[in-house]
């Protein structure tokens, strides 16, 4: 059996696309459907009718609306959207879809089921966040991916003329150079919040978000892809030595078309340490010379499973010397993670077949645990006597620390940190089921900002999502431990209050989260604002048994608070 890693490329996209699908009717207006991707900070935005699929339009759509013309932003989407929709199946994997991505020369695809249902829609970005290259980007400096596709606008130029560059020149950002030497940046995903907005054909130079993020053009393409996920941008600008902006890069220019190329490197060097480890023993120290130079520890034992040599990396990623370690058993580095049914499976595993692969938690000399990689080969000599056992491994802490981080993005708000839709959905049916267990009764409190849009219109955006994470605060304060604040998108939050005993108790926790928005709110910079809330509540069981009708009116009691004058709390029949 070959000796091969497990890369991410071999994932199903099914397994990273989102399970949810932002969509809207064909007769939506361009700035209808422009809000609704701004709001929910997604790229595409899938049209449909009567459950059926009709077209997309993404970001990169947006390129082509006239912001000198008023009535653009009024066209219906299916007017401008692109049909028929790209479809790839869920068993499609990353590998297979980024070699579709280049070779269909566009960014998004409808991530289908097996009968043909849509699942979701997978982006480039997506994929390439995922992809599983983290030696090879180490090797490699960002000037060496750089497309020299730089464009650059004056700060008088117009938003049509940006969008324009962008469309016609195939990038998906735009460089903005001001009077005093600094620079700012333009991307798709502004002109999408601008199609949102009342915004006509006006100079980019009030329009870019500056000052531009730079690295300088020697930085390894692994730092460079850490440093946007880490600022949450996609863009970034490359400096040369004199700090002089020679290029922006994207994770698109990073990652695409890199996996292939690793892959390959990857594939031939498995191959040759296959074959040095197959004949170790006749020629051990060839073998030996072949691995030093790997970035994966490697471990050969005998055949009774005493260490008999170790590489480089192996003293790199777990502090002991080949002195140290070679005469003793691999179980030195055990870290008492596993009980004993792991080991003896993997025993039953390598005595079968030959072979084991899979994750395991070791300790380092430091005393640290941490989690590896680790692939384990039986090696045989010509007459098929067992001769040595050789294992390879490596440190994946980076990548448990990303899947955690893929997993916090699914379900948490990145704006705020409060729970987004999907686990708000999955705790309000597990606290459903307990009420019912324990006849308690749950609260639903749908929370909307009054004329929250006036802070963005008067202040901008930046300072909008300020007070949107100030007001998350001050709930999460209000409301009680084991209580759930959740944003839906925009200004609007949803309040989970559990094991509710009284109406006296949902009237407390209510009042004092209306309560706590309504203070003034106090930003850097000397800007105070203020804020008040409109609220909506409905109660399980005394309102409705089901799910989605506790979340409806509870969403129609704010909307009537709204209607009523705002700054209200309005109730689905009576507590």
């Amino acid at each position: 059996m070959p000796l091969r890693p497990l890369m991410a490329s071999d994932q199903p996209v099914g397994s990273i696309v989102r399970p949810h699908i932002l969509s809207c009717p064909p007769n939506l207006s361009l700035r209808q459907v422009a809000r609704l991707m701004s709001e929910a900070r997604f790229s595409s935005i899938v049209v449909m009718e009567d459950g059926k699929v009709l077209g997309i339009w993404t970001e990169r759509d947006a390129l082509r609306v006239d912001f000198s013309e008023p009535a653009s932003f009024e066209r219906p989407v299916r007017e401008v959207m692109s049909s028929p929709v790209k479809t790839v199946g869920r068993d499609t994997t990353l590998q297979q879809l980024a070699i579709l991505f280049r070779e269909d020369h566009i960014r998004h695809y409808l991530v289908t089921e097996i009968d043909g249902r849509p699942l979701g829609v997978v982006s480039l970005t997506d994929v390439v966040t995922h992809q599983g290259v983290e030696h090879f980007l180490r090797m490699r400096e960002v000037r060496s991916v750089l497309r020299g596709s730089m464009h650059v606008l004056a700060e008088t130029d117009s938003l049509n003329e940006a969008a324009r560059i962008m469309r016609e020149g195939g990038v998906d950002a735009v460089i903005v150079g001001y009077a005093d030497g600094e620079y700012g940046i333009l991307t798709e995903r502004d002109i999408v919040r601008f199609v949102s907005s009342d915004l006509g054909n006006e100079a980019v130079g009030g329009l870019a978000s500056r000052p531009l993020l730079t690295v300088s053009e020697g930085a390894s393409l692994f730092q460079v892809r850490n440093l946007l996920i880490e600022r949450r941008v996609r863009h970034i600008g490359v400096v040369d030595a004199q700090g002089s902006l020679v290029d922006v890069a994207s994770f698109p220019d990073i990652l695409n078309g890199m996996e292939l190329m690793y892959a390959r490197e990857l594939h031939a060097a498995l191959q040759e340490r296959d074959e040095a480890l197959n004949t170790s023993q006749r020629n051990l120290h060839l073998a030996e010379k072949v691995i030093a130079t790997a970035l994966e520890g490697i471990i050969v034992t005998d055949a009774s499973g005493v260490i008999i040599s170790v590489n480089p990396a192996f003293t790199r990623l777990t502090g002991y010397s080949a002195e140290e370690a070679v005469g003793r058993p691999p179980s030195m580095l055990r870290s008492g993670h596993h009980d004993l049914g792991f080991y003896e499976a993997m025993w039953s595993s390598l005595r079968d077949s030959g072979h084991w692969q899979g994750e395991i938690w070791n300790r380092r000399k430091n005393g640290e645990v941490y989690p590896e990689l680790l692939t384990i080969t039986a090696i045989h000599d010509m007459d098929g006597r067992l001769t040595n056992y050789a294992a390879i491994f490596s440190d994946i802490s980076e990548l448990k620390a990303r899947e955690k981080q893929i997993s916090d993005l699914a379900y948490y708000d990145p704006l705020t940190g409060v729970p987004n839709r999907r686990l708000l959905d999955d705790r309000l049916r597990m606290a459903i089921a307990h009420a019912r267990r324990h006849g308690l009764a749950i609260a639903l409190v749908f929370i909307d900002l009054d004329l929250f849009k006036h802070i963005n219109d008067r202040y901008g955006h930046e300072v909008g999502d300020r007070v949107l994470v100030e007001a998350a605060r001050r709930m999460q304060e209000a409301v009680r431990e084991g209580d759930t604040v959740a944003r839906l998108g925009g200004d609007e939050f949803v309040l989970l209050l559990d094991g509710i005993e009284t109406q006296e108790m949902v009237r407390g926790v209510v009042e004092r989260v209306v309560a706590s928005l309504a203070s003034p709110i106090r930003l850097d910079g000397g800007i105070e604002t203020q804020i008040t809330a409109s609220a909506g509540v409905s109660v399980f069981p005394w309102h409705a048994a089901d799910v989605d009708v506790l979340m409806r009116m509870a969403d129609q009691a704010m909307y009537r608070a709204k209607a009523g004058g705002r700054n209200a709390v309005q109730v689905h029949g009576s507590l």
